[in-house]
């Protein structure tokens, strides 16, 4: 899993997988990425797509969490996606 979309009323965010550090950097720069609500801290942002994060930097960090997962695959695994 690399990605788990909540589009309650209340939430509307999207948590994704994350490198440990740029996870940091992220929150940091981003009032909209916290660490992810019920998954590991270290490895996993909180997103409020409700916020003013671009739709590009959105697509960007999807990209980067469905990378990460697809890399953590057998070889086997990764040539048939």
């Amino acid at each position: 899993m690399f990605a788990l979309l909540d589009l309650s009323e209340e939430a509307r965010g999207i948590s994704l997988k994350c490198d440990p550090e740029l996870a940091i950097e992220l929150r940091e720069q981003h009032p909209e990425v916290t660490p992810a609500y019920h998954f590991n801290k270290q490895h996993w942002n909180g997103v409020d797509i409700k916020g003013s994060v671009s739709n590009t930097l959105l697509k960007e960090w999807i990209g980067h969490s469905y990378t990460i997962v697809v890399d953590s695959l057998p070889k086997s695994k990764r040539e048939s996606l």
